[in-house]
């Protein structure tokens, strides 16, 4: 899919992503680990966004090869590395994600700087001040929510990501969020928009309805905690439910 974070303009030159570990082959089983599970097409991940500090470095990529995957499938990948070079090895951790502030979050609760991972203008930016101050709160605020179910639609004439979160605070007003990013291929800029649910099930209709193009106007989300309670990701995704594939 060409998400709001894939390069569009096809002279301009793809960045390639450098992962530093050539150095850092002791640990022959976390090496192939880490291969398997991020590097085996390393060629086809694009940096929307690093860090390097230390030891640590942190990576929003993403994989142009998800499109092949499963439909509906994560296409932006958050990638934690922590280099020992006494040892000359490294850890990581990894996690597929639906949308880039949802890999921001995620690393920042990691431990990146909050102002150190914005994204490069790789795609269509935002649309509007609401699509930036939702994105904003995506990224900063990862501690309240659990994403429950994400579907990518790689449909070029209905370019969607639809995401379903849960609320960890069980009296958090509106309990159950829907995020919405919407690419219009005219203008080539993304909007996000997001509403309010009270139960799991009426989440996950509204994102099905979306994908078949008959969902109504999102519902919004209820006022007072819940609006010091932004939506956000802190987590890897759950299993994605059972659900309409396209």
């Amino acid at each position: 899919m060409l998400s709001p974070t894939e390069p569009a303009p096809v002279h301009k030159s793809i960045p390639q992503v450098d992962f530093h570990l050539d150095d850092l082959d002791a640990d022959e089983e976390k090496y192939l680990d880490f291969y398997r599970k991020v590097a085996v097409h390393e060629d086809m991940l694009v940096p929307l966004a690093e860090h390097h500090d230390g030891p640590h470095s942190y990576y929003v990529l993403f994989d142009r090869t998800a499109t092949w995957g499963h439909p509906g499938m994560p296409q932006v990948l958050a990638v934690h590395l922590q280099r020992d070079y006494e040892r000359r090895t490294f850890s990581f951790e990894h996690a597929p994600l639906p949308l880039p502030a949802m890999a921001q979050s995620w690393l920042i609760h990691r431990g990146c700087p909050p102002d150190a991972i914005g994204l490069a203008p790789l795609g269509p930016p935002p649309a509007d001040d609401a699509t930036r101050a939702l994105e904003r709160r995506l990224a900063g605020d990862g501690d309240h929510y659990a994403m429950s179910y994400s579907y990518t639609s790689d449909d070029p004439d209905d370019m969607v990501i639809v995401v379903a979160l849960r609320a960890l605070d069980e009296r958090a007003p509106s309990p159950f969020r829907v995020v919405v990013e919407e690419v219009d291929t005219e203008t080539w800029t993304h909007t996000l928009r997001e509403g309010g649910f009270d139960t799991l099930g009426e989440a996950l209709q509204w994102c099905d309805d979306r994908l078949t193009g008959e969902a109504g106007p999102l519902p919004p989300v209820r006022p007072a905690a819940a609006a010091s309670r932004p939506a956000g990701v802190a987590k890897a995704p759950a299993p994605r439910p059972p659900g309409r594939s396209r």
